[in-house]
Order: structure tokens, then sequence, then C-alpha cells
């Protein structure tokens, strides 16, 4: 066999179970295992941090990833793992909200700026959980706020108040999978 006769490597960041599959095999193959959780980001700002998000998302395997407000966002942050996702755009936290009581969704915010936020330890999620974050600079606005459940902070033992928007969604999606026993055989 040639150089030229070899088949070409797979450079796509998948693990070796996806490696040379097409990406409609891969998201059925996803689809199959998808934990219940569900995530809302609100875009106002086209804030750079979603990608990670988005990325955080494809990495715990979640059910559905929603962007509220701007449709864009730095997709190259998320490394082309949006195309293993179901992702739905809103127009409005209005617009998101009516889709969330339609199918009975627990809409929990995770931020510091609410005077009532408890620490993510103490959260008891549900299965029907979509766990909202907003942009890193603003947090989420006071109108997508008064629509959520609940809000909790991520408990830190540092100066700051808070570590980036990026990095608190992969540990609130960590403990929501940890919390649910979706780890256990990880």
């Amino acid at each position: 066999m040639s150089c030229m006769d070899k088949p070409q490597e797979d450079s796509r960041n998948l693990i070796d179970k996806y490696k040379n599959q097409e990406n409609e095999k891969i998201i059925a193959d996803l689809d199959e295992t998808r934990i219940s959780l569900e995530i809302a980001i609100e875009n106002l700002s086209h804030d750079f941090n979603i990608g990670t998000i988005v990325r955080n998302a494809n990495a715990f395997n979640v059910k559905k990833l929603h962007i509220i407000g701007k449709r864009k966002y730095n997709r190259r942050g998320a490394m082309v793992t949006d195309k293993y996702l179901h992702i739905f755009h809103w127009a409005t936290p209005a617009e998101f909200y009516e889709y969330a009581k339609s199918e009975q969704k627990h809409l929990i915010a995770i931020e510091n700026n609410r005077p009532d936020c408890k620490p993510l330890r103490l959260a008891n999620f549900s299965d029907s959980s979509i766990l909202i974050f907003g942009s890193e600079s603003d947090g989420i606005s006071a109108e997508l706020l008064s629509l959520t459940e609940s809000s909790f902070y991520i408990e830190q033992l540092g100066s700051t108040r808070s570590i980036n928007v990026g990095c608190a969604s992969a540990v609130a999606m960590y403990e929501y999978a940890k919390q649910k026993g979706f780890l256990d055989n990880a």
C-alpha cells in the first residue's frame, strides 16, 4: 500500500468511538445517551464565552441548548462541537419562557447578583431543569431573571466573587451530572 492509498486520518477533536464517522451518525448515537439537562444562554452582547459554554454542553451531552437574544456567537470557541448539539434560538426571554412553560421546565439561574441566591451545592435539580447563564459582564437580564424559579451561585474560596461564565457553566453542568448519577458509568 502506498502513501496515496492510506486512508486519511480524521483530524476532528472526537473520542475514538466517533473517528471517521459522519456527523449524522454521531448525532444519532449521542441522542441515545443525552442527559436530561438543558442549557440556556442569554446572548445580549455577543459574548465570547458562549463558544465555551457550547463546548461544555457538548462535553456533558446535554439534551438541548437554547440561545436567547442574538443568534451570533463565537463559533470558534465552540470548536465545532455545535454540530453535535440541538441548538434553539429565541429572540426574547418571553419567547423562551413560553417554550419552557409549555414543556414544564424548571428555570434555574446560575449567577450571583440576586439576594436570594443559594450555594450550588444546595441545588436539588430535577430532570426538567434548564440552567441559565448570562453574559460575562452583565449576568442575566432582569427580565429573564424574573422568570426563573431559583438561582444558585458557585461557592469560592479566593478573593473574587465570581469566575468566568464559561468556567461556571462547566462547574454547574458537572454538579448536575454528578447529582443525577450520570457520571457513575462515565
